[in-house]
């Protein structure tokens, strides 16, 4: 693997790219600094540095946005086969640098090395996916009762959408809304976390690579104060898509009403596996920990409750417990890793309020919840493990976006779909057993919207719709053919003849 502390700069394939110095936003068509820089470091390494970044002002959002609502009509009026050729170099550029790509995510996001290639190659899945969409969007024709009449229903581009994105799938997220919103005829303006301006400015350098017209695509770094709020208020922006807090989301839409922004939030979550009495043991432990684990648990499908029936309960807590002492926490770019650090001190000190929290209300802690000091300095933290939890505690209401499970103990069935259900939020949740009947039963009684059946909550395809219930989602689902009703508007047109 390269050596990423050494000064590089990718150049192939049309391509440019150089994080080492400060990274300008894509302002216009144009790249442009500004007066005030910030910082991204490694969070496996605090003393990496891992990119400087220009922040974007108010004025850079209002010309950004005007300037997109002009390109966008120009755009809207593209060839199908245009906009599929732009979305498949994006794919083959992401391909072409995917272990370069991949570093850059595990530098800055602290993802595992191997989890972060593969979120590469998942992201250039979805520009390859939406080009193909590009190029099948389907209208309809349809009969009238009245003689001489004839019906058509087109889809259109619904114009300028604010994309607002998360640092946990840097990539992939930013990926899964951009191409939609593109392959449809729409101009874009992405506004990613400030914790890992590094790949998103990578690919914004990519896009602006393609034959995309300039302007159509838009990169603004800085608070979401300013800039997420800017791109709310607009009567000139038709739609935001945003993935992050319920208390952010519930902002966003607030603050847009007045301009009557359609919008696309992907919010909280709390997870649950249910585990039966039947269940493959090794099944329900593996399910357990990658549902649990993976990526530290710091994304919207781990599953922190894991509820478990009477018969089986002891058997799965002594085997889930010998299988998560066997993970390695440690550096992201450490390929023995399987799980790497906190995003920043403030998910740390979270994770260790949660832990205290969680023996305040009663839960049992069976190992981990600490701190860790490796070979470099870092946000590490040990997995944790709570056993005889109850449903009302904090730690299985809240998203804690954390490595840390709690078991609870149920009777049967009908009270582990009590537990599962109890909850503000509805976005994943899953169940071990070998009895087709209750398999079949838990996916109408789970109110979520993503069943996992003897599988982890988390690990959703490409090509299928993904988005929850009540608290978790808002507007129409992402991802697949499904993202056309988010993406467009649908015209009814009657032509007499």
């Amino acid at each position: 693997m390269k050596n990423l502390n050494q000064n590089e700069i990718i150049k192939s394939n049309n391509l440019e790219i150089n994080i080492n110095e400060p990274m300008k936003n894509l302002i216009c068509g144009e790249w442009k600094g500004s007066d005030e820089t910030a910082q991204n470091i490694n969070p496996s390494d605090i003393a990496d540095i891992v990119s400087t970044y220009y922040k974007g002002s108010y004025e850079h959002v209002s010309q950004t946005i005007e300037f997109a609502s002009k390109v966008q009509k120009s755009w809207a009026k593209s060839s199908i086969s245009l906009r599929e050729e732009v979305l498949k170099d994006i794919a083959i550029k992401l391909l072409d640098n995917k272990d370069y790509f991949g570093e850059i995510i595990a530098r800055e996001a602290g993802k595992p090395i191997k989890e972060a290639i593969d979120e590469v190659v998942k992201s250039a899945e979805f520009f390859n996916y939406f080009a193909a969409e590009a190029i099948r969007m389907k209208g309809a024709f349809m009969d009238s009762p009245r003689d001489n009449v004839d019906i058509e229903v087109i889809h259109e581009p619904i114009g300028v959408i604010g994309v607002i994105t998360p640092w946990n799938y840097p990539l992939a997220i930013p990926a899964w809304k951009i191409a939609p919103a593109l392959a449809y005829g729409n101009s874009v303006i992405l506004k990613p976390s400030s914790n890992t301006p590094a790949i998103a400015y990578i690919l914004a350098k990519i896009i602006d690579s393609t034959k995309l017209p300039k302007g159509v695509f838009s990169l603004t770094f800085g608070q979401g104060g300013v800039i997420g709020d800017t791109l709310a208020q607009s009567k000139k922006v038709q739609g935001i898509t945003f993935t992050g807090s319920v208390a952010v989301g519930k902002e966003l839409a607030k603050k847009s009403i007045d301009s009557m922004t359609k919008l696309q939030l992907e919010m909280g979550s709390k997870n649950s596996l249910i585990i039966l009495d039947d269940a493959d043991i090794n099944t329900a432990v593996e399910a357990s920990i990658k549902g649990a684990y993976n990526a530290n648990g710091q994304k919207c499908t781990s599953c922190s409750k894991l509820i478990v029936t009477e018969g089986i309960y002891e058997e799965f807590i002594s085997a889930f417990k010998n299988k998560m002492q066997s993970l390695v926490v440690g550096n992201a770019m450490n390929p023995s890793s399987q799980i790497g650090p906190c995003i920043d001190k403030k998910q740390l000190d979270a994770n260790l309020e949660y832990i205290k929290l969680g023996q305040e209300e009663g839960a049992t802690l069976v190992c981990g919840g600490e701190a860790i000091k490796t070979d470099t300095q870092g946000f590490y933290f040990s997995p944790a493990l709570f056993v005889d939890g109850k449903s009302s505690m904090r730690i299985n209401q809240e998203e804690m976006f954390a490595a840390i499970a709690c078991v609870i103990k149920v009777k049967d069935y009908d009270e582990a779909i009590e537990v599962l259900n109890d909850t503000e939020f509805g976005l994943s949740g899953g169940i071990i057993t070998n009895d087709l009947k209750k398999s079949m039963q838990f996916k109408h009684d789970a109110e979520i919207g993503n069943v996992m059946i003897n599988l982890p909550t988390a690990g959703m395809d490409n090509h299928v719709p993904f988005g929850g219930r009540k608290s978790s989602s808002y507007g129409s689902r992402e991802k697949s053919y499904t993202a056309s009703d988010f993406y467009t508007t649908t015209k009814t047109v009657y032509i007499k003849y």
